[in-house]
């Protein structure tokens, strides 16, 4: 009778830890993102993605749009531009022209984990374009951050030639990424996705391991 429960305690051993390696299998991997320049249009104190391409979109005098370099899976996902994005403190010095428009730029290069191995970002700049009135948003880009740089499907790779390679290249998820969350007043980051376990994993594997215990507690209850 001895041997039989010793038999069930190792077989209740063993199907714990089969358990155990299918949470630890279970457990998402680091999720894979691009790099790349997103496009953003400034609404009253927050960033909205743009629904247009900056080679299509037109921007109307006195419109704030928004550029950020950085490593995101898809554009609910995408980080946005950091600083203030007023439109009086970035035009405030290119007085209005007949016959053309001003549009306030962001560019956000970025942080230093995002960029392509053996570059550097520059430092976040804004721009004022004083640009004819049907100018596309890529056009009043143009005019304050060349050199641009596209790929064959018009896709934006760098602006100030920054990064000098690649183009909206995929690359892990991992390293301790920071992902941006809904605008603050102060419009700074906040939250973080460091790819170490999730809470389901850890809750997981404490109740494998309670189980665990448990039966081993039974196992020795019972040959006493």
């Amino acid at each position: 009778m001895t041997r039989v429960r010793a038999r069930r305690g190792r077989l209740t051993a063993g199907l714990l830890l089969a358990a155990l390696l299918g949470v630890l299998a279970a457990a998402p991997a680091s999720a894979a993102g691009y790099r790349y320049w997103s496009f953003w249009d400034r609404d009253g104190d927050a960033w909205t993605y743009a629904s247009q391409g900056p080679g299509t979109a037109r921007p109307d005098d006195g419109d704030v749009q928004g550029f950020r370099f950085a490593v995101s899976a898809d554009s609910a996902d995408a980080t946005r531009p950091r600083g203030p994005a007023r439109f009086r403190d970035i035009c405030a010095g290119t007085p209005a022209e007949d016959g053309r428009k001003r549009v306030a730029l962001v560019i956000d290069y970025g942080r230093a984990q995002d960029a392509p191995g053996g570059e550097h970002p520059p430092e976040r700049r804004t721009a004022c374009a004083r640009v004819a009135e049907d100018a596309t948003s890529a056009e009043a880009l143009a005019s304050v951050a060349k050199p641009l740089r596209y790929d064959s499907k018009a896709l934006l790779c760098a602006i100030d030639g920054y990064p000098k390679t690649g183009c909206g290249e995929q690359v892990s998820g991992d390293g301790g990424r920071k992902k941006a969350t809904a605008d603050t007043a102060a419009d700074t980051e906040a939250g973080s996705d460091d790819g170490g376990p999730s809470v389901g994993l850890i809750a997981g594997v404490a109740a494998v391991a309670l189980l665990g215990g448990a039966a081993l507690w039974q196992t020795r209850r019972r040959r006493g």
